[in-house]
């Protein structure tokens, strides 16, 4: 295992890491030629515009003020001082409470690791245990750290009634600042939602599983039952067509264009007709003009775009079996998403719409029938993703243990030896191995959840978090100390007998803090300093700049803004706190790794939100009942851990005392969730009527009509000249409603077509 040395070697090079980006970035973001990298959110509001310069040519590029140069890090002060009320209104209320699960961090183990270093790590280290446990256990590699930990307190020590007694103050700490905490962030919520700007998605719901009829159309099937089952509410409404295909076309189109421009410009600035071949991305083939190719291309698929999109809009089978209902006021919207509209509970399901811009519009044409077979399939990938993780899982564990690699690759021990590479194999590259391997696995985890048939991108990231979260639980926590205690232990496990087991995994969990400091050394201080520098973003904008840019338009869309990556950021949010919670008694010398990323990645985070993230969408914080149950989680799993660690010293009449713990951290869970959670899933109908009142006193001639008209329009259709806007009804006032469906009362075709409720309310004339 990893000793002080190694740790400390550890730190050297990931602090170095880190002060490189920040200089780096200090350096590059006053650069006038990267403005639209570092400052892109001032640009998409219209705020900033590209740096003015005079005199030589180098100033269009290099800012020659060395002035500024001094001044480098006050990036720091100008990312603490917006106030949360002008960072709500500047970047969202998702993006603030976002920022706040850092501070929260904070919040939970500053005090923390002052108590813990006040009482545990003085009664660790004078135990005096550490020569027994190295001379009894002598295939396990123990190191100085573990002086600070509980492996260093004798079995069955007085002193373990210590670490008992801080589990409690621990656990009810934390269980306060999350009540105020989850307290705070509702409060900003109901005031958010009672004062923002009017929006489509308060007015709309999103109605799937439409039955389906044999006399109209599912338009007019919409249209009828609204009118009679929502006759004073109900104002407009839009079908959802399959537009999947044209949505290729459109993105072909888009790359085209994007060939088309670049070869356009190579022609400008060379006088010479580029070329290109047929093949596969131009690298084999015949050779043509490549201009004269993508024109030709370009205006083919333009025709084949055409077509497809008069076939979508007059193919009736094109149209899936759900809508997006707009209603005349908040409240009837409120009404309609938050109850069941008729006997049969898998019909005429209604939900809140998601904003226009959090719509994943692929999945709207999935059947519902498909979607609970789709999760199922998604739920074993992933069972069999997580199991088969762990064979890299052990690579990385069989890293961090010198002993390991000279047993699997001999050869190697006259290098590994010299402790230099000793310091950088222990200390180092088991940290950053598994942060490679755990790059590619969200995009793994967000396309599994796009199979799942999830609506909003919002849910999406919401479910592709939670796959995450329990990955790292599983797999980096859990996965960690198991592969890592078998790896390292495994002639102690052959030669002991089955009831000693439990007790070498017991002492072994501590030993792996030392693992999991590199790690947040590696991710959560370099990381996030990588994070600031936008390398891959500013490469990628220059590559543009160079060979798609040819007018002002084209330079925006060059720009990569990026946004708060959730299904990323916040399973590793969790990890950290899992850290913490199950460290702060066992090994508390881990905790003040712990809360420097959770400031430093405060003020990066912070900076970014301001300066360069655009979300893509505004849920209004409906992600912090996971926030809080994950964290919950990781409280009761340190729980019974150091519960399954002190039955290991020989202290098992501490067990009754311990397992209240988890029963009072579930108690108040529950609690949580009944007093709060409500607000996160429902919108009360009273704060409804209020922004309904204002808005007619304050705006009574207010067309709503023609304000959602368009706005729930897949994207491919705005840009075309086929009217496809929400079906109108101008009558106010519905008495009889007007259907093509004839009387079958008691026929047999009737029975066949449904139950009754599935019409419920629908009138024949």
């Amino acid at each position: 295992m990893a000793t002080v040395s190694d740790i400390t070697v550890s730190a050297a090079i990931n602090s170095l890491s880190a002060l490189l980006f920040l200089v780096a970035f200090a350096i590059l973001r006053l650069q006038p030629v990267n403005d639209r990298v570092y400052f892109p959110k001032w640009y998409i509001k219209g705020i900033r515009e590209n740096p003015s310069t005079s005199g030589p040519l180098v100033k269009k590029f290099v800012n020659l003020d060395f002035r500024m140069y001094l001044r480098f890090l006050n990036w720091v002060p100008a990312a603490l001082r917006m106030p949360e009320p002008e960072l709500i209104d500047h970047a969202g209320l998702d993006s603030a409470v976002y920022i706040r699960i850092y501070l929260l961090g904070l919040k939970i183990f500053v005090p923390i690791a002052i108590l813990a270093f006040g009482v545990l790590l003085p009664v660790n280290y004078t135990a005096g245990n550490f020569k027994d446990i190295t001379t009894n256990m002598k295939d396990i590699t123990f190191g100085e750290i573990d002086k600070f930990s509980i492996s260093n307190v004798p079995p069955a020590s007085k002193r373990l009634i210590v670490h008992i007694a801080m589990a409690y103050v621990f656990t009810f700490w934390t269980c306060y600042i999350l009540y105020k905490e989850y307290k705070i962030v509702t409060n900003m919520r109901l005031h958010f939602l009672a004062s923002e700007n009017r929006r489509p998605d308060q007015y709309t719901v999103l109605v799937r599983n439409v039955p389906p009829d044999p006399d109209e159309t599912v338009s007019e099937h919409v249209e009828h039952f609204f009118i009679v089952n929502h006759p004073d509410q109900y104002l407009v409404h839009k079908v959802v067509y399959n537009a999947n295909k044209l949505a290729k076309m459109v993105e072909k189109s888009k790359d085209l264009h994007n060939r088309l421009t670049y070869y356009s410009n190579k022609y400008e600035r060379s006088n010479k007709r580029p070329t290109t071949k047929t093949g596969f991305w131009g690298l084999w083939g015949k050779t043509i003009d490549a201009i004269d190719y993508y024109t030709e291309e370009i205006e083919k698929l333009a025709k084949e775009e055409l077509a497809e999109r008069e076939r979508v809009i007059g193919d009736p089978k094109a149209v899936v079996p759900a809508a997006f209902v707009s209603f005349k006021s908040r409240w009837g919207a409120a009404v309609c998403a938050q109850t069941q509209q008729i006997r049969n509970p898998t019909r005429w399901l209604t939900d809140w719409a998601p904003e226009p811009r959090d719509v994943y519009w692929d999945n709207l044409s999935i059947p519902f029938v498909e979607l609970n077979v789709r999760r199922l399939i998604m739920a074993v990938a992933l069972f069999g993703l997580t199991f088969c993780f762990m064979i890299p899982i052990a690579i990385v564990q069989t890293l961090a243990n010198i002993e390991s690699i000279e047993k699997v690759l001999p050869f190697l021990k006259p290098i590994i030896q010299k402790d230099s590479v000793k310091s950088v194999i222990q200390g180092f590259l088991p940290g950053i191995v598994l942060k490679i391997f755990l790059i590619v696995l969200p995009m793994i985890l967000m396309e599994m959840s796009k199979i799942e048939g999830l609506t909003a991108i919002s849910a999406l990231e919401a479910r592709s978090a939670g796959k995450f979260h329990l990955f790292l639980l599983v797999n980096v926590f859990l996965g960690s100390i198991i592969t890592g205690t078998a790896l390292q232990q495994l002639k102690e496990f052959l030669d002991q007998s089955p009831s000693q087991i439990p007790e070498t995994v017991g002492v072994s969990i501590p030993m792996k803090a030392t693992f999991f400091i590199t790690y947040i050394m590696v991710d959560g201080w370099a990381g996030i300093a990588a994070e600031i520098l936008r390398l891959v973003p500013l490469v990628i904008y220059h590559l543009k700049n160079v060979f798609l840019v040819k007018t002002e338009k084209d330079r925006e869309e060059a720009m990569d803004p990026g946004s708060l990556l959730w299904p990323v950021t916040e399973p590793r949010l969790q990890l950290y706190f899992l850290l913490g919670l199950v460290y702060s008694t066992i090994t508390p010398i881990l905790l003040p790794f712990i809360i420097v990323f959770f400031a430093f990645a405060y003020m990066v985070f912070r900076h970014q939100i301001i300066n360069v993230y655009n979300q893509k969408y505004e849920s209004a914080a409906s992600f912090w009942p996971d926030v809080h149950r994950r964290i919950i989680i990781g409280l009761m799993i340190s729980q019974l851990l150091l519960m399954g660690l002190l039955s290991t010293k020989e202290a098992a009449n501490s067990t009754p005392f311990l397992l209240v713990l988890p029963v009072l951290t579930f108690w108040f869970h529950r609690f949580c969730k009944n007093r709060f959670e409500s607000a996160f899933r429902k919108f009360p109908l009273q704060d409804a009527m209020i922004k309904d009142t204002l808005e007619k006193a304050t705006e009574p001639h207010l067309d709503l009509k023609g304000y959602l008209k368009d706005a729930y329009i897949h994207p491919v259709f705005k840009s075309a000249d086929i009217d496809i806007s929400m079906e109108l009804d101008d009558e106010d006032d519905f008495q009889v409603v007007a259907t093509k469906r004839t009387s079958r009362r008691g026929s047999q075709t009737a029975t066949r077509e449904g139950s009754p409720e599935d019409r419920s309310g629908i009138l024949s004339v």
